[in-house]
C-alpha cells in the first residue's frame, strides 16, 4: 500500500503542487552553485601549471587583499555563525549579543599577534601546513604527528556539524517541492522495507539524508576538484554573499515585526515553552501508512483550556494500528508545549487546519528548563534561559570567559593559521585585519537582531532549532512578496557552512597527506602518487562525515565549539611560544600541546559523564578553552624551562634576521 503523508491523511484528495515561489527560489539558490562550480574549474585549470602540494594546499602563498581577508573571515563564519548563531540568539534571547561581542575584535588578536611572524617562519622552511611548521621548527617528526593527530580528531567533529548545517538549508529549500517531497516518501518506504536499514535509520528524517547526499556530492566534488584556491575564490563570492544576506534581512526582519522596540516588548511578556514528551493515537486502526512529519502542530482543549503543541520527532502509525511509533516501537514523542498565553491564542487558531481531527494527543512527561521556566522577561536579559544550568546560559563570569575565548580561540585555530600562511605581504596584511573587522560587525550584531525578531515573528522553532535561519529567510521573503530572494538569503548560511567545509576537508586532507603519508611514511612519493592519494583521502574523509552526520547533534553550535576551543586550547600556547620565545623546546611543545587537550576534553568528557548530556564542566563559570589555555601556557612554559634549551643553529635559523632566504 501507498505511504500517506499527514497533508494527504487530513484531505486524501489534495496534491501538494510546485510553488511557484519555491522554484523561484531554487533557480537563484542554483545560479549561485552554477558559479562555485565554475570558480572550482577555473582554479582546477590554474592547478595543472602549478606545482601541486603549494598550489593545492597553499595557494601558491600569493593571496591579495581581498582574498586573503574573505578566505579567512568566512572560513571563520562557518555554519555554526549562520545556522547555530542564530539558534542560540532564538532561544536564549537578547543576552547572546554580549556572548558574541568580543567576535569583531579577532582580526586584530589572530592576524596581529600570528600572521607575519608565522608567514616569515612558514616561509623560511617551505612548510605547506601548522604540522609541518611545528616539525621543522623543533626538528620533531614525532611532534609533527601529534599535531596531526589532534588536527584530524577536532576537525572530523566540526565536520560532522557543517555537514548537517548545510543539510538542514537544503531541506528548508526543498521542502516546498512536489519531486523532494515524493523522492523523500520512497525513500522511507524503501528504509522501511529493508531488514537492517530500517534499524539503523529508525527515526532518521528522511528529507534529511537526501539533502545530506546531494550537499556531500557537491562540497567533496568541488574541494577535491579544485583545491585550495578553489576554496580561496569562493571564499571570496561566498563573503559577499553572507554579508549581501544577512543586510537584506536586517530590514525585512524589523519591518515585519514592527520595529526593535515592539520585538523586545513582545518578548518581555514570553515565557520559554516547556518540554514534554506526548502520546498520538488514530481514533481507529488506520487502513493505510500515516506519516506524522517532524515540526507537526496540534491545538486541542486540555481540562477546558486551548493548548498547542509542536512534535520535534517524525513518528509513524502502521497500518492497521493506532499508535504512532518513533522507530519501531518508542512512543514517547518529543514535543514543546507553548506557554505564553498571547502566543497560545494566536496559534490556536491559526494552526487550527494544521491540526488532524482524528488524531488525539496525550501528555506523557514533562521538564522544566533549569532556569527562566514561566519567567517573563527572561528573553530581554541576562543570564537568558537555560535547559541544562541554574546559573541561566550566559552569567556574567561566563560572559567574561567567551569574551577572552572568542579572542584568542580564534588564534589558535589551525584553519586560520594557515590562511596566515598565504598572503602574499604586510601590506596585504594590514588592510585585511581592517577588513574582516568591519566583515565581522556586519555580520553579527545584525544577526542578534534579526532572531530576535524571529522569536516573534516565528515561535516553536525549539523543536528544531538550527532550522530558524533557513526558516526565517522563507519567511520574510514570502512576507513581502519576493519569494525569489529566499534562494540568496538560503544561500548566504549555505555559503557559511560550504566555506568552512571545504577548508576542514583540506586540512584533514594536508594532515593525512602531507603530514602523515609524504613526511614519514613515503618521502620519495611521486607527484601524481601524491595528487591521486589527496583526491581519494578528500573523498573518503568527506563520506565518513556524511555517514557520521546521519544523527547529527541537537545544537551544531554546541559541537562547533567544543571542536574550536578543544584546537585553540592545544595550538594557541605552542604556536605562540614557538614564534617569539627562542629558548622554547619541544619537549615545552609537546607538554603544552598535550596539557591543552587533556584539560578541554576532560572537561567536556567529565560534563557528558555528570550531565548525561554534550555540555562542559565550567569551573567559577569559567569556560574550558580559558582554563586550558592556561593549563597549556604554564605547563609549556615550565616545561621547557625544566628541560634542555635547544640547539643554537635551531635558534638561529628562526631567530637570526639573516639566517636564510625565504623560500617561496
Amino acid at each position: 500500500m501507498p505511504d500517506l503523508s499527514l497533508r494527504e491523511f487530513l484531505d486524501p484528495a489534495s496534491l501538494q503542487l510546485w510553488a511557484a515561489g519555491g522554484n523561484s527560489a531554487l533557480v537563484v539558490f542554483a545560479i549561485y552553485m552554477v558559479g562555485v562550480v565554475v570558480l572550482a574549474a577555473g582554479s582546477h585549470k590554474l592547478l595543472q601549471s602549478k606545482t601541486f602540494m603549494s598550489e593545492y594546499f597553499l595557494g601558491s602563498r600569493s593571496l591579495g587583499v581581498w582574498a586573503f581577508a574573505l578566505t579567512f573571515a568566512a572560513t571563520s563564519s562557518s555554519g555554526g555563525s549562520f545556522i547555530g548563531f542564530p539558534a542560540l540568539v532564538y532561544t536564549h534571547g537578547w543576552v547572546v549579543a554580549l556572548w558574541i561581542g568580543s567576535y569583531m575584535i579577532v582580526p586584530l588578536v589572530s592576524m596581529g599577534l600570528l600572521a607575519k611572524r608565522l608567514n616569515q617562519t612558514a616561509r623560511k622552511t617551505g612548510a605547506i601546513t601548522i604540522p609541518d611548521v611545528l616539525r621543522d621548527r623543533f626538528d620533531s617528526q614525532l611532534f609533527g604527528m601529534l599535531a596531526t593527530g589532534l588536527i584530524v580528531f577536532f576537525m572530523t567533529f566540526n565536520l560532522i556539524a557543517q555537514f548537517k548545517g548545510g543539510s538542514v538549508i537544503l531541506k528548508t529549500l526543498l521542502t516546498d517541492t512536489q519531486l523532494f517531497q515524493d523522492a523523500a516518501d520512497s525513500t522511507g518506504k524503501l528504509v522501511q522495507d529493508t531488514p537492517g536499514l530500517n534499524l539503523i535509520l529508525a527515526g532518521v528524517d528522511m528529507r534529511y539524508l537526501l539533502c545530506l547526499l546531494a550537499f556531500t556530492l557537491a562540497v567533496v566534488a568541488y574541494t577535491t576538484y579544485g583545491g585550495f584556491r578553489a576554496v580561496v575564490w569562493t571564499d571570496v563570492m561566498q563573503g559577499f554573499v553572507m554579508v549581501g544576506g544577512v543586510i537584506l534581512m536586517l530590514p525585512l526582519a524589523l519591518y515585519l515585526v514592527g520595529g526593535m522596540g515592539n520585538a523586545t516588548k513582545k518578548m518581555a511578556e514570553m515565557t520559554p515553552p516547556l518540554a514534554v514528551t506526548v502520546n498520538i493515537r488514530a481514533d481507529a486502526p488506520v487502513k493505510e501508512r500515516v506519516v506524522i512529519p517532524a515540526n507537526q502542530w496540534f491545538t486541542q482543549e486540555i481540562d477546558g483550556q486551548p493548548q498547542v503543541f509542536r512534535t520535534s520527532k517524525e513518528a509513524i502509525i502502521k497500518v492497521d494500528t493506532q499508535q504512532a511509533l518513533v522507530g519501531d516501537e518508542e512512543s514517547n514523542i518529543n514535543a514543546i508545549q507553548i506557554t505564553t498565553p498571547v502566543e497560545i491564542e494566536q496559534l490556536y487558531e491559526s494552526k487550527a487546519s494544521d491540526n488532524p481531527p482524528s488524531l488525539k494527543l496525550s501528555i506523557a512527561s514533562s521538564k522544566e528548563l533549569a532556569f527562566g521556566q514561566g519567567k517573563k522577561g527572561v528573553y530581554i536579559t541576562g543570564p537568558g534561559p537555560s535547559n541544562t544550568s541554574s546559573d541561566g546560559f550566559l552569567p556574567l563570569s561566563l560572559a567574561i570567559s567567551f569574551f577572552f575565548m572568542w579572542a584568542f580561540s580564534g588564534a589558535g585555530q589551525p584553519s586560520n593559521m594557515v590562511r596566515l600562511m598565504a598572503f602574499n605581504n604586510s601590506n596585504t596584511l594590514r588592510r585585511a585585519i581592517f577588513t574582516v573587522s568591519i566583515y565581522y560587525t556586519l555580520i553579527y550584531f545584525p544577526l542578534v537582531i534579526i532572531f530576535c525578531c524571529a522569536r516573534v515573528l516565528s515561535p516553536g522553532w525549539e523543536t528544531e532549532p538550527d532550522r530558524i535561519m533557513p526558516e526565517m529567510a522563507k519567511l520574510l521573503t514570502e512576507s513581502v512578496g519576493a519569494p525569489w530572494l529566499a534562494g540568496l538569503l538560503a544561500a548566504a548560511p549555505f555559503a557559511a557552512v560550504m566555506s568552512t567545509m571545504d577548508s576542514f576537508l583540506l586540512m584533514i586532507s594536508s594532515a593525512v597527506v602531507r603530514d602523515i603519508y609524504q613526511r614519514n611514511l613515503n618521502p620519495d612519493a611521486t607527484e601524481k602518487t601524491i595528487k591521486q592519494m589527496t583526491y581519494a583521502v578528500t573523498i573518503l574523509i568527506g563520506t565518513g562525515a556524511m555517514v557520521a552526520a546521519i544523527w547529527p547533534p541537537k545544537y551544531l553550535q554546541d559541537i562547533v565549539v567544543f571542536s574550536g576551543s578543544g584546537l585553540s586550547s592545544s595550538f594557541l600556547a605552542p604556536v605562540v611560544l614557538m614564534l617569539y620565545w627562542p629558548r622554547f623546546n619541544k619537549q615545552g611543545a609537546v607538554i603544552a600541546m598535550l596539557a591543552g587537550f587533556f584539560t578541554n576534553v576532560g572537561l567536556y568528557a567529565a560534563g557528558t559523564i555528570l550531565y548525561g548530556e554534550f555540555r562542559p564542566i565550567e569551573p567559577l563559570n569559567f569556560h574550558p578553552f580559558i582554563i586550558g589555555a592556561l593549563v597549556s601556557f604554564s605547563m609549556g612554559v615550565f616545561g621547557a624551562l625544566l628541560t634542555p634549551a635547544p640547539p643554537d643553529e635551531q635558534v638561529a635559523k628562526f631567530f637570526t634576521a639573516d639566517s636564510s632566504p625565504a623560500k617561496k
